[in-house]
């Protein structure tokens, strides 16, 4: 699972990220307003933990332009500001949850098993994110189409990575099954991915995630 945490106090947001990391979530740390928009740009992620009192726009608007964007990354507010205007605003700005300043991180950790675990069924390949269950595909963190043929080749691909896919198995998503249509499509994949498609002489073909 891979965490953006935006936070102003250093020290608060090192302590925060080990012990994330102890529970074996990826974290990224973002200082001010502007990181994160850099790196929501350039990477996907499964939360987001954002203060509200940050250099730069708030943590509120952070979000608020986030949500603008059609970004449905979950996210939780972790901020000293306790008034029931602030905790009501970061609601609705599309917040999932709200944790009081100062907390326990094992509070954090225990609202992120419960709440968000589920994200681990994303299957990632380099800059590409993909769920399997909705079948929404995200490069870079922007969403791609692909029809259905190509759909149903992808899937299976990416759902068995590092094993042989029979290439009979994928002809069977042709419209007229054949293994030149079938590398005409895989080609298409490749080049409108970036992603490497191995064939497996004789066997099939392969994505391999190491």
């Amino acid at each position: 699972m891979k965490i953006l945490l935006l936070e102003d106090d250093r020290i608060l947001c090192e302590s925060l990220k080990e012990f994330l990391e102890l529970e074996d979530y990826r974290v990224d740390i973002a200082h001010k307003s502007a990181d994160v928009f850099d790196l929501t740009f350039k990477h996907t992620y499964d939360l987001y933990i954002l203060d509200v009192n940050v250099p730069g726009v708030n943590g509120f608007d952070v979000l608020n332009s986030l949500r603008e964007a059609g970004d449905k990354t979950p996210a939780i507010y972790i901020t000293a500001l306790t008034d029931i205007n602030s905790i009501s605003k970061g609601f609705d700005v599309g917040a999932d949850d709200y944790i009081k300043k100062p907390f326990n991180p094992e509070e954090l950790v225990i609202r992120i098993k419960r709440k968000y675990q589920k994200e681990n069924s994303l299957i990632r390949l380099n800059d590409i994110v993909y769920n399997p269950l909705t079948r929404e595909l995200k490069k870079a963190g922007r969403t791609i189409g692909l029809g259905e043929v190509q759909q149903n080749i992808f899937h299976t691909l990416m759902i068995e990575q590092n094993k042989i896919v029979d290439s009979y198995t994928l002809m069977e998503f042709l419209e007229q099954p054949n293994p030149n249509a079938l590398r005409v499509n895989l080609a298409k994949l490749k080049n409108k991915l970036g992603i490497e498609i191995k064939n497996i002489r004789s066997q099939g073909y392969m994505i391999e995630n190491l």
